[in-house]
């Protein structure tokens, strides 16, 4: 029988020492944290949901998305725990329309504004199945000139103002057609310091946004869906997020459980706005 050399022997358990050592030390795909998929988040452990800034009521109540008060602030949480999130483990950011859907890196996992789902979005960013549906409103202030209008027709003289890159400009665009073209602003608050400004003499909104964004508001109506312009409302995502598939179940789960539902039935009032026609 060969004998070993005693220093070869040391040298040997050594080796394992340390390497066992290095294993402790390493990172692995379970971070500890709540998250069932912690290595493909921002932070591991941690879920970041972006929301505007600021977030208007019904979406979110009292611009503070922690509070879960708001339609968007409670399906985001509600997606969290199905994603194996708890609460704490929730970080809000903020984030401005433009640059959620502009290509290039993210700084949320997960992002909620009113986005509606369109194929020249979805080259820049993924988006969840659907979560609402909602079509587009006119919004006046008393004593402005669209006050009494009763028709696209009646708004085509005057001046119309939306968010840029948003459905509801597309839809002043393409519905109403104004002479004078859609007033372009940065955000829905710019468009209604506009208006309240008398710079312009109604807005477009979403239905729900323009029921409760305008203090005093009048709305005027609703516009006809626009031909290739989907107001069905995603979750945007970084584009090929890993976690794309796993929000579009939590959102279909929620959906087929009644829970979308209920939380559409708490937070989106019915709203009964007549037609422009």
């Amino acid at each position: 029988m060969t004998r070993i050399p005693s220093r070869l022997v040391t040298a040997v358990a050594t080796a394992f020492v340390v390497a066992g050592a290095l294993a402790a030390c390493a990172p692995t795909s379970d971070s500890g944290g709540s998250g069932a998929s912690g290595s493909d988040t921002v932070t591991d452990g941690e879920l970041t949901i972006a929301t505007g800034e600021p977030a208007y009521s019904p979406w979110v109540e009292d611009d503070d998305p922690t509070s879960g008060d708001g339609f968007e602030a409670a399906l985001a949480y509600a997606v969290a725990d199905r994603l194996g999130y708890e609460r704490d483990d929730v970080v809000w950011v903020r984030a401005t329309f433009d640059e959620s859907i502009a290509p290039g890196p993210k700084t949320f996992d997960l992002n909620l504004q009113q986005f509606s789902i369109t194929e020249q979005r979805a080259k820049a960013v993924d988006f969840s199945s659907p979560y609402y549906e909602t079509r587009q409103a006119v919004v006046t202030l008393p004593g402005s000139a669209a006050e009494g209008a009763t028709s696209v027709a009646d708004l085509k003289g005057l001046d119309i103002g939306a968010q840029s890159g948003s459905t509801s400009f597309t839809a002043a665009e393409s519905v109403i057609d104004p002479d004078g073209g859609v007033q372009a602003y940065n955000s829905n608050d710019d468009a209604k310091a506009a208006l309240e400004a008398g710079q312009v003499d109604a807005i477009v909104l979403d239905v729900p946004t323009a029921t409760y964004f305008v203090e005093g508001g009048v709305v005027l109506g609703q516009l006809a869906a626009v031909d290739g312009a989907s107001d069905q409302l995603g979750i945007v995502l970084p584009l090929d997020s890993p976690l794309t598939d796993e929000v579009t179940r939590a959102v279909d789960d929620l959906r087929d459980d009644g829970t979308l539902g209920d939380l559409q039935q708490q937070w989106l009032a019915d709203y009964d706005v007549k037609d422009l026609s």
